[in-house]
């Protein structure tokens, strides 16, 4: 049977990316179930935006990504959940590939993809996408024995979601909810990185100062609250033992 695919972007006031993003979306070769659009205390023009595409609004008064995120996943229809940003624009076959994953590989628990950084120099993006995304996506895989989730282009099942939402510590706002949620993952779900899922990305992660401080004090406090239950050498063994001898990993 093919997946149905809902797509949950968090937002809090970025009502003119979020356009951008919509408008990527309703152009896709394989249309969604739904877009649902996570409002999370906007004071812009967020929601008419969302309204105004055919997004299903929901509203979560937690501020805090990770609330919106958790938000729009339990709120979500279809058998697989796609996560992206308000600044992420999807190549037209984003979801088409995804869904076609899904539907060849039946034991695939969560896939992701990296992030195209627009709006740079050609130099820049060739140095971020080493520098920032290929090396978080290595470096993260080493933490947590598989690939990571990068919240900008991911895609996951439904029922892994249900399987995992206890460990995801969605009510702390200073955690990184896409490594949260990939370090929640079990042994037995399999992860996958597909390099030709495209999605342009803003490049406003690449900017420093208080930002970029920010989201390394906020990568190490995920990690480390995973890691105080499952460090990294366990995780390894367990995800190398055969598939009848893994254990699960302690809840966070």
């Amino acid at each position: 049977m093919s997946p149905t695919l809902s797509v949950v972007i968090p937002c809090r006031n970025d009502g003119d990316l979020l356009a951008l993003c919509l408008q990527a979306l309703g152009a896709q070769t394989r249309p969604p179930l739904e877009v649902i659009v996570v409002d999370n205390g906007s004071t812009d023009s967020t929601i008419a935006i969302a309204e105004a595409h055919g997004a299903r609004v929901v509203t979560e008064p937690v501020i805090g990504i990770g609330a919106a995120a958790a938000a729009g996943y339990n709120a979500a229809q279809g058998t697989i959940i796609v996560r992206c940003d308000a600044d992420s624009v999807p190549s037209g076959d984003w979801l088409e590939k995804i869904a076609t994953r899904f539907a060849d590989d039946v034991g695939l628990a969560a896939l992701t993809g990296p992030g195209q950084f627009y709006e740079v120099s050609r130099w820049r993006a060739a140095a971020a996408d080493l520098l920032y995304m290929r090396a978080y996506l290595v470096l993260m895989g080493a933490a947590m024995a598989h690939w990571p989730l990068f919240g900008s282009n991911m895609a996951f099942r439904s029922e892994v979601w249900e399987a995992v939402r206890a460990r995801v510590h969605s009510t702390d706002p200073e955690v990184h909810d896409d490594v949260d949620l990939a370090f929640a993952l079990a042994p037995g779900h399999r992860t996958a990185c597909d390099f030709s899922l495209r999605v342009g990305i803003s490049p406003r992660a690449l900017i420093g100062g208080a930002d970029l401080r920010r989201r390394f004090v906020r990568a190490f406090r995920t990690i480390g609250l995973h890691w105080r239950v499952s460090p990294p050498w366990q995780r390894w063994v367990n995800q190398l033992r055969p598939a009848g001898r893994r254990g699960d990993y302690p809840a966070g």
